[in-house]
């Protein structure tokens, strides 16, 4: 079982080969970061900077730059930099705040925030980097743009309050998830996309179809996350393996296991996703069960097919490196290394 999720439902992707494309432009996109997670209070930038400087690959602020030069900008492109940090602020500013809501321990390998500097301080922190957002949104004089990442953020809120009223529910359709996870995760990514396409003068068919792309790799990268969470490693996922369980999260894989165990596994199920009911030994049980029920492989491969769909977006662009490393980014979202 565990080769299902050593192998992934398409060709590996590269993302590297976008790092070192934007690799110029990723620097001032940083430099951006770092000036702007200042503040003469001193706990904000300490704890902006324990998240941010965990850094990632900031897929989200990447998309961004790279949608912009994708459809064609060349030379100085302050505007999407400017909105790339913005997209970056505004995915940290989640993060903080999901992290109190779902007591998680790690994010991104490292302590959650709220477990050194308290709930508090994190929500605040969090709400200091959503203004700065706003600040450098501002600053690019760009009203469509404005418009997009300010749509994301309530998107996004709206989301998290969606799948707050739907925890532990075992009877959560495949539907609805999507629901959730389009609008909390992956509006992110298209909207990250969508402005940098704006940003950089597109076309309005360029501009939807920049959005169309980070939508589907948005869904194919949580759902690919939703996977990974059933068997990678805690240095793998950014944070402990099985959190998703232990939560009580219904994400895909469960959803998919409760179902086809229906009448087996009723009463587990009731006991450690309904009622919170858990033990040490739980999460490996789960883990079988999912894991056998083929819910991982489905899980997968729907993630795949999203995967697709956002590399047919891409038709619409002409032929570049910018493309095909977009291209690759695409299969990098399903193909993690568990």
């Amino acid at each position: 079982m565990d080769a299902v999720l050593a192998a992934a439902p398409r060709s590996k992707g590269d993302v590297d080969a976008l790092v070192r494309l934007a690799e110029v432009d990723m620097a001032a996109v940083d430099a951006l970061i770092l000036d702007r997670m200042q503040s003469d209070v001193p706990v904000i930038p300490r704890l902006a900077e324990h998240l941010i400087a965990a850094g990632g690959k900031r897929l989200r602020p990447l998309l961004t730059v790279a949608a912009a030069r994708a459809v064609g900008a060349a030379g100085d492109i302050g505007g999407p930099l400017r909105l790339a940090a913005a997209v970056e602020f505004i995915h940290t500013a989640t993060l903080l705040h999901d992290d109190i809501v779902d007591a998680s321990e790690l994010r991104r390998g490292k302590v959650a925030a709220h477990l050194i500097w308290g709930a508090p301080t994190s929500v605040l922190v969090g709400d200091f980097l959503f203004a700065r957002a706003f600040e450098l949104m501002v600053e690019t004089d760009s009203l469509r743009a404005l418009g997009i990442l300010a749509a994301a953020s309530r998107v996004i809120s709206e989301g998290e309050v969606l799948q707050l009223t739907r925890a532990h529910d075992l009877n959560l359709e495949q539907d609805t998830y999507l629901t959730i996870i389009s609008a909390k995760t992956a509006e992110l990514f298209a909207a990250a996309a969508e402005s940098g396409a704006v940003g950089a003068g597109a076309d309005d068919a360029v501009v939807k179809a920049m959005r169309d792309y980070g939508m589907a790799l948005g869904i194919a990268f949580q759902l690919a996350d939703d996977a990974l969470d059933y068997g990678a490693s805690a240095e793998a996922l950014g944070k402990n393996a099985g959190d998703d369980f232990n939560e009580g999260k219904a994400t895909l894989p469960l959803i998919l296991a409760v179902a086809r165990t229906r009448g087996r596994e009723d009463a587990f199920w009731e006991r450690t996703i309904t009622r919170g009911e858990r033990t040490p030994d739980d999460f490996r049980r789960a883990r079988e069960i999912i894991l056998g029920s083929g819910a991982v492989q489905a899980t997968l491969d729907l993630a795949g097919e999203y995967a697709d769909a956002a590399k047919a977006a891409l038709s619409i662009l002409p032929d570049s490196e910018w493309r095909a490393a977009l291209e690759a980014l695409a299969d990098f979202a399903v193909s993690r290394p568990a």
